[in-house]
């Protein structure tokens, strides 16, 4: 029994044993005037009851849920999200259990926590030893306290979901089904609402070979396997503030020293990432970790070898690339770290040769963040970048979210949104690029990737990994 519902109780039992004494006096006083005693009457008391909080979470419960997948921390429960009042499923917008003070959550429901703070780590260098302490510094972030509840916000909505999808990512799921179940309930959490809220990009579940950037589209049946190391990597916006996450899902415990070399290397760069840090020597810490590695498969060793063409990369608002790249290898790339930038720090480990292509067909496509204005003669062309402008604006989108009914946005479009025969409209806006496509990357065939990835903010006087659950 938690402390709240014993405090319930509580107060349940006092009212009640309040009722009953009022309820023996009363019979006492009936007691005396039938047999004639001229005792005064007594007035019952009313009992003042304790008014209940308005708008309040459902009751806390404890997690006792585990994930099939491998490689979760010790200590990590599928459920976890009903410690702080959300029900099993989730069905309660994020916004509605935690108190936002900057218009994010309900502010006027005091007893709400607020949302959650993400692992704090130091800066690493000499040079930024006083940050942690500095009074002046500690001023700068109370200033930007209202983009931190927005990133707060979208990580506990991630965490919340991708807990959710471990408790039904088991070997014989769709892919499709898996897809849309995860983005339904981001959907949910994040009570979407268009551009303002909503999801950060497709989801991709990405099979052994392939790297990143696959999801399925409408007609492909691929079924998950007992064998498949499937990467699950999903986005939350919060107006426009991404939250780019990813973990490995595997079930036979042979690529468990993939799994393990990965997730290393990716906290490996979080603890190397810093203020005035060069983005060469992130690349070379990963690096070092991931490459410590090796797997046995079927009786063959294999070195865990560093995606060398794959990288982390900063983000901005509706910008999931937003100039900056981490490297996961040993470069020359000297440019710094700054203050208040916004990274996805992820790595990609792989038994193959360690370098990816573009190949398969695609499902992934985003417009140019810096699009050209270009004339369009296509009536369909126009059409599309309409739908695209007002359902997705820069962010990410999948063939799947064209094809449904809302187009991709029940608020934007209501239940008419849905893009028919617009392959050839999609085609001519990459072709004049307008939007980008990206196919899925993909090592050699037979080989298996693995990838981890958290987003931190370098706040003035540390570094937060807002993306941090007790999963990974």
């Amino acid at each position: 029994m938690t402390a709240e519902e014993d405090l319930t109780k509580g107060e349940e039992v006092t009212e009640n044993g309040g009722d009953s004494a009022d309820e023996k006096e009363e019979d006492g006083v009936d007691a005396a005037a039938a047999t004639g005693d001229a005792a005064p009457k007594k007035k019952k008391k009313k009992k003042k009851k304790k008014k209940k909080k308005s708008g309040s979470a459902a009751s806390k419960g404890t997690p006792t849920q585990k994930a099939e997948g491998r490689m979760l921390d010790e200590g990590s429960f599928t459920d976890y999200y009903v410690a702080h009042g959300q029900t099993e499923p989730p069905s309660i917008p994020v916004i509605n259990l935690f108190r936002g003070d900057d218009g994010h959550g309900d502010a006027t429901n005091t007893h709400l926590p607020p949302f959650p703070q993400g692992e704090i780590q130091e800066h690493p260098l000499e040079s930024n030893v006083h940050r942690i302490s500095s009074a002046e510094l500690r001023q700068s972030e109370r200033l930007q306290t209202n983009l931190y509840a927005k990133l707060r916000h979208a990580s506990e909505v991630h965490r919340q979901v991708r807990h959710h999808a471990q408790s039904f990512i088991k070997p014989g799921i769709k892919l499709v089904d898996m897809c849309e179940r995860l983005e339904e309930m981001n959907r949910k959490l994040v009570d979407d609402h268009g551009l303002d809220r909503g999801i950060g990009f497709p989801t991709g579940c990405s099979l052994n070979h392939v790297a990143a950037h696959y999801t399925p589209n409408v007609g492909d049946e691929t079924v998950l396997s007992y064998d498949d190391v499937m990467k699950v990597d999903f986005g939350t916006q919060i107006e426009g503030r991404i939250i780019d996450c990813a973990w490995t899902v595997s079930f036979n415990p042979k690529y468990d020293p993939l799994l393990e070399a990965v997730k290393e290397a990716t906290n490996a760069g979080i603890k190397a990432a810093g203020i005035d840090v060069r983005l060469c020597d992130v690349g070379e810490a990963v690096q070092e970790v991931m490459e410590s590695y090796e797997v046995e498969l079927d009786g063959k060793t294999y070195p865990v070898k560093c995606i060398r063409n794959l990288n982390g990369h900063s983000i901005g608002p509706y910008q999931i690339h937003a100039g900056k790249s981490v490297p996961i290898v040993k470069c020359d790339d000297v440019t710094k770290m700054e203050e208040n930038e916004i990274f996805a720090i992820e790595t990609f480990g792989s038994t193959g040769r360690g370098y990816i292509v573009e190949d398969m067909e695609c499902s992934h496509y985003m417009k140019n963040f810096h699009a050209p204005h270009v004339p369009l003669r296509l009536p369909r062309s126009k059409k599309l970048l309409g739908h695209i402008n007002k359902t997705f604006g820069t962010l990410a989108f999948c063939r799947r979210w064209l094809e449904r009914e809302d187009g991709g946005s029940a608020t934007v479009n209501g239940l008419r949104g849905q893009q028919e025969k617009y392959m050839g409209a999609l085609k001519n806006l990459c072709d004049v690029g307008i939007v980008q496509a990206y196919p899925p990357l993909c090592d050699t065939k037979g080989s298996y990737t693995a990838q981890y990835e958290h987003t931190l903010i370098l706040r003035p006087t540390c570094k937060e990994i807002l993306s941090r659950g007790d999963d990974y």
